[in-house]
C-alpha cells in the first residue's frame, strides 16, 4: 500500500513539507509507502471549463496537473499539503486540486473513489480552520472517506525549525499518519473478506430555478 502526499507550497522544503514528512515518518512506521509530489513554482492555471478531460481523461493545460494524474491511480491514499495565504489555501494548490479533481470527475476515472483522504495545513499564526476545511470540501465531492487526526491537521511556525517545535502540531501529523494506515488495513481486510463497495448510484442533478 502506498500514500501520494502533496506538498502544496511553492517551498520544496518549507513549512508545509515539514508537516507532510512527520505524515510519512508515521506511514512508514506502520509499513505503508510513501511519496511526495511538490508542485513546484511553476504557475499553474485554474480550470478553464472546456471539459475536454472528459474525452481524454487527461487536462488540456500541460503541467503539474497531469504528471499528478499519471501516478495518482496507483495510490491508496493522499494527503494534500498547503501553506495558508490570506485565510485560504494557497493559490496554486487550490488550482491544482480543482483542475485535478475535475478533470478525475468528468472523466469517470474514479481513481478516488472510497480512497481515504486528508488535508494538512501550515501556518505562521491563523487562517488554518478557513483553509483546512476548503481543501476538504473536494474530498466528499469524491467520495473520499476523510481522515482525521486527534485535532485540526495543521502546524505553525515561519521555518521548518519552528514547525519542528509545535510539538502539539508534530503530534497531529503523527496520529494523522497512524489513522491513514489503520484505515488503509481495515479497507484491505474488507476487501478480502469479500466485503463488496456500495452499489453506485448515477447522480442527480437538482438546480433551484424554479
Amino acid at each position: 500500500m502506498r500514500v501520494l502526499l502533496v506538498n502544496g507550497s511553492p517551498r520544496a522544503k518549507g513549512c508545509t513539507h515539514t508537516a507532510l514528512e512527520e505524515v510519512a515518518k508515521s506511514l512508514s512506521s506502520e509499513g505503508i509507502g510513501t511519496e511526495i509530489f511538490h508542485i513546484g513554482t511553476e504557475p499553474l492555471s485554474g480550470c478553464t471549463a472546456c471539459r475536454s478531460c472528459r474525452e481524454t481523461g487527461r487536462c488540456k493545460i500541460p503541467d503539474r496537473v497531469n504528471e499528478f494524474l499519471d501516478i495518482a491511480g496507483d495510490a491508496d491514499g493522499y494527503v494534500f499539503g498547503s501553506p495558508v495565504h490570506y485565510a485560504a489555501a494557497g493559490g496554486a494548490i487550490a488550482s491544482f486540486m480543482a483542475r485535478v479533481f475535475y478533470t478525475a470527475g468528468l472523466s469517470g476515472s474514479g481513481i478516488f473513489y472510497l480512497k481515504p483522504a486528508a488535508a494538512v495545513v501550515s501556518a505562521r499564526r491563523a487562517g488554518t480552520t478557513a483553509a483546512f476545511d476548503q481543501l476538504n470540501k473536494l474530498f466528499t465531492l469524491a467520495e473520499m472517506p476523510v481522515i482525521s487526526s486527534r485535532y485540526w491537521n495543521m502546524v505553525h511556525g515561519s521555518t521548518p525549525e519552528e514547525v519542528r517545535r509545535d510539538l502539539e502540531g508534530m503530534q497531529i501529523m503523527r496520529i494523522l499518519g497512524k489513522n491513514m494506515a489503520w484505515f488503509l488495513k481495515c479497507k484491505k481486510a474488507g476487501i478480502e473478506a469479500g466485503v463488496p463497495f456500495p452499489e453506485r448510484e448515477e447522480t442527480v442533478f437538482t438546480n433551484f430555478i424554479r
